[in-house]
């Protein structure tokens, strides 16, 4: 799999991720919403991982500077 995410976008979804798990469990997120924030912070950590967002993939779109 060959990476399309800039470091940048890599560190805000991280952040992102970090900070609603972290709302969720001090109690700020409800429950009821909470679960769909966490399915989606951990599939922003996965992402930020890996280097690799299947939507871009799938919407052609890449943040990535090519090598001239």
């Amino acid at each position: 799999m060959k990476t399309n995410m800039i470091f940048a976008d890599r560190v805000l979804r991280m952040f992102l991720a970090v900070a609603t798990i972290a709302l969720y469990f001090i109690g700020v997120i409800p429950a009821g919403i909470g679960l769909w924030l966490m399915i989606g912070a951990v599939i922003f950590l996965i992402t930020s991982f890996t280097g690799y967002c299947p939507i871009y993939a799938v919407f052609g779109i890449g943040n990535k500077r090519k090598a001239v």
